[in-house]
């Protein structure tokens, strides 16, 4: 039997269920080799040779193949139709030749297959092929640049940049988007502007909204209205008119749906419906596409099949009737740059079964699924007919005009099942409907409102909008886009909330750093003409190793260059180029690098495993310290005031603002401190509060039970009342100076009950039944989280509903105990009798 490779299990149980008995299909389980991750791994000397090194766990995988080899002397090659598929296809013959477990005569053979169906594997099986040479060297040298990049560059940043982890050919062009974005947004000023709007009653009493776009017979700009006295001229202007619809203009228009899938919408579509990362969307379809529901998922190419288009038709035919099917196929071209390997688009393998009909079980399958299905039947189908209504209002004497606009859906066309979401919606108000207006009707004007608006600053990147970017710069590859954007993630040089990335500190200093020593590495274009270069291997039109040799000659001086620099000069560089960012203009007009705390220090750019900083140069004699986005006048470090002698200062640290007594010094090098707890804002601090946190645990008195102290305090799980070893929860950090006895009381008794006492003392019985009568050993009733118990040794036996506590008797409760006992396999443990004294042994009689 001929023996098929393919990358996974899932993929080789489809296909086998496809081939039959008459194969063997076994997984390689991704690529067996890659580069060691040591230096001269690629032989910068020997012409770029390569040293591969097999996996640990690729060791059985491949033993696996060359067994089944022994059987049946024949190798098909079934890897997934892009480079790295093609590469592991290299990598596994290259690996069994070496091992001599091929022979000169073994026929082996390269087949791909768009779809894991039965006739797309049937046919790739007529149709087999040598492995595409040009493709595997377009991999070498993707690989060997990769590697070049990062075990040369990464050194750099350890040795310059404490807590820098790596740099990447294209993870850090990336990252360097993420940066200049987030900068973008901090040098952002709003601007502000008003807009008018006018609740308007048509006479047969429908409600018509309009907004303002001339006055005093000149069109209106948006910030033409920019402050509220000039707003409120215009509600003056508007309300003392008698107002009139001077036009209406209804306009037809089509609506076309979007294009099939590729990788780099899919990833956006299902990022912006189901807030889903790149890797778990391409995890979810690679599923998908091993278990033969769709076809291969990374691809930048939006062609479909002509059978599949028809088959499309047709299915919208059955589904949706013949209105919603245009008169001819839809064609799509790819827009996308550098556009490559020319696979389909991502759709379904048939296009009869919905999301439904495969009854998936898993959540991301079925959600992306149905994503993938509705797009690819909504692109072959009929344009949406709207008509777009424009009604123009406006007085008399034609000094005020106002516009009111909407729409209304004459055929829901594609609509009907699928509609492309948005990175960034704004409601322009087009989408609503209006009442029926005639020219030259009067309207009556019922409020007039004005509204203050600030310019926006540049939205923060999601992982959906970051891949587009990436795309239309030319940037990355289908295959790299998910790998990339977690990449950067991983390095804690990015962090991700509510869906958006915002740069870490870090992040920020090793991108200024490389735009400052190896700007043309990061620059958007020379890394999409790499991608250009690297196309051109892959079509056979370039050889990889002068690629190679070109990249690597100049990468290496740059590299030679920047080892002799020190941390020092590294960082004034660095603080020159962050300057704008890291020391804005005070609003006193003074020196933005001055120390706000010392005032003789000068402020500077520093570095830790954590990331950057400013900090006083007058260190150690001054300790001020903020983050790099903070401002001068940011509650990073403050003085709040003197306590006994003792400065009482705000700081930041680590894992938060925290308040701190005195400075450490070598007698006592952890001063006293406390954190701010949750709700308080630094800015708000002052002097009382802060002796408040320091002078906790606060003392309330003693217990009226048994006299030990209760305390109240703010711990890591917030504020707290405390007796001994039992602490209650308070649900304000206020309540913790405020609370008196009482109420202390009253929260440690109900803390108590809940638990059946404090911890680490007994709970007292509700009643005591006395010994048991064979085994010996008290016998009570207890109370219990799920209702009152009988309690013997290790013996608990819940009451039955009926039974009240106070009437149980030793009879009652030693039926229940037996029966327990009986229930869990269990015997009411018996005294042990003493152990038996060990004899002395006899002493030994002297040798004669």
């Amino acid at each position: 039997m001929p023996v098929v490779v393919v990358e996974s299990p899932a993929k080789a149980k489809t296909i086998n269920k496809y081939l039959g008995s008459g194969f063997t299909v076994l997984a390689s389980y991704g690529h067996i080799r890659d580069l060691p991750p040591k230096d001269g791994s690629v032989d910068t000397e020997n012409n770029f040779d390569m040293i591969w090194e097999v996996g640990a766990d690729s060791k059985k995988h491949i033993k696996a193949i060359a067994d089944a080899l022994k059987e049946d002397n024949a190798l098909i090659l079934a890897t997934d139709p892009d480079r790295e598929g093609e590469a592991i296809s290299w990598h596994l013959e290259e690996t069994l030749r070496k091992r001599k477990v091929l022979k000169k005569d073994t026929p082996v053979s390269r087949v791909v297959f768009n779809a894991i169906t039965k006739k797309a594997v049937t046919e790739a099986m007529n149709n087999p092929r040598e492995v595409d040479a040009p493709l595997v060297d377009a991999y070498l040298a993707r690989r060997a640049l990769d590697y070049l990049v990062g075990f040369n560059l990464s050194p750099v940043l350890w040795r310059k940049l404490p807590g820098a982890k790596s740099a990447g050919r294209v993870q850090s062009v990336c990252l360097r988007m993420i940066v200049e974005r987030e900068l973008e947004i901090e040098a952002f000023r709003p601007q502000e502007y008003w807009s008018v709007e006018a609740l308007l009653q048509t006479p047969r009493g429908q409600d018509v909204t309009a907004r303002l776009v001339s006055l005093a017979g000149k069109k209106l700009d948006k910030f033409d209205l920019n402050n509220g006295p000039q707003a409120e001229l215009a509600v003056q202007a508007v309300s003392s008119r008698q107002l009139s619809v001077q036009s209406v203009e209804a306009k037809a228009g089509n609506r076309n749906p979007s294009a099939p899938f590729m990788t780099s919408t899919l990833q956006q579509e299902a990022s912006r419906k189901f807030g889903m990362g790149a890797r778990q969307t391409m995890s979810a379809a690679q599923r998908l596409y091993e278990a033969g529901h769709i076809t291969y998922m990374r691809t930048d190419g939006i062609d479909m099949a002509p059978e599949a288009v028809m088959a499309t038709r047709d299915a919208i035919k059955d589904r949706y009737g013949e209105n919603y099917l245009p008169n001819s196929p839809r064609m799509y071209k790819n827009k996308a740059r550098n556009a490559q390997e020319a696979h389909e688009c991502i759709r379904p393998t048939d296009a009869t079964r919905d999301a439904a009909s495969l009854k998936l079980t898993d959540a991301d399958q079925r959600k992306l699924y149905d994503l993938i299905w509705k797009r690819t039947i909504a692109c072959q189908m009929a344009a949406a007919k709207i008509e777009r209504t424009t009604v123009e209002i406006g007085s008399a004497d034609a000094q005020v005009g106002l516009r009111a606009n909407g729409q209304v859906i004459l055929f829901d066309g594609f609509l009907k099942v699928y509609e492309e979401g948005r990175d960034d919606s704004q409601s322009d108000g087009d989408d609503k409907r209006l009442p029926q207006l005639m020219q030259g009707e009067a309207m009556q004007t019922n409020t007039v409102t004005p509204e203050q608006h600030f310019t926006q600053p540049p939205p923060r990147y999601t992982e959906a909008t970051l891949v587009k970017r990436m795309e239309e710069l030319g940037i990355g590859r289908p295959s790299t886009y998910a790998s990339i954007v977690t990449t950067i993630q991983e390095r804690d040089y990015v962090r991700k909330e509510q869906n958006r990335l915002i740069p870490e500190d870090k992040g920020r200093i090793v991108t200024i750093f490389l735009l400052n020593f190896f700007k043309q590495y990061v620059e958007y274009e020379f890394t999409a003409g790499l991608e250009d270069q690297l196309d051109n291997v892959s079509a056979g039109n370039a050889n990889y190793k002068d690629l190679l040799g070109k990249f690597w000659r100049d990468f290496s001086a740059a590299i030679a260059e920047t080892s002799e620099l020190r941390i020092t000069e590294v960082l004034d560089v660095l603080d020159d180029a962050l300057a704008p960012q890291l020391y804005p203009p005070r609003a006193d007009g003074s020196d933005p690098r001055s120390c706000p705390k010392c005032g003789v220090g000068v402020l500077h750019l520093k570095t830790s495993r954590t990331g950057g900083f400013v900090g006083c140069g007058n260190y150690p004699d001054c300790r001020f310290t903020r983050p790099m986005n903070g401002d001068a006048d940011d509650a990073g470090d403050r003085v709040l005031g003197e306590d006994a002698g003792d400065e009482i200062s705000l700081k930041k640290g680590r894992f938060g603002p925290y308040i701190q007594r005195g400075e450490a010094t070598e007698e006592q090098p952890k001063p006293p401190r406390a954190s701010l707890p949750k709700g308080w804002a630094a800015d708000e601090m002052d002097l009382e509060k802060a002796l408040l946190l320091l002078n906790l645990p606060r003392e309330i008195g003693p217990h009226p039970e048994d006299g030990e102290m209760i305390e109240a305090g703010i711990g890591r799980y917030g504020p707290f009342v405390k007796h001994g070893r039992l602490y209650a929860n308070l649900k304000e950090a206020e309540d913790v100076f405020t609370i008196g006895m009482n109420r202390a009381v009253e929260e440690l008794a109900k803390k108590a009950a809940s638990r059946g006492g404090a911890r680490g003392s007994a709970a007292k019985p509700l009643k005591e039944l006395g010994e048991h009568p064979s085994e010996g050993g008290p016998i009570q009733v207890m109370a219990g989280r799920y209702g009152p118990y009988v309690k013997f040794a290790k013996i608990n036996a819940t009451l039955p509903k009926d039974m009240e506590p106070e009437s149980v008797t030793l009879e009652q409760a030693l039926e229940l105990i037996e029966a327990k006992a009986k229930k869990g396999g269990k015997k009411p443990a018996a005294k042990k009798k003493p152990a038996a004294k060990k004899k002395t042994p006899a002493k030994k009689k002297p040798a004669t």
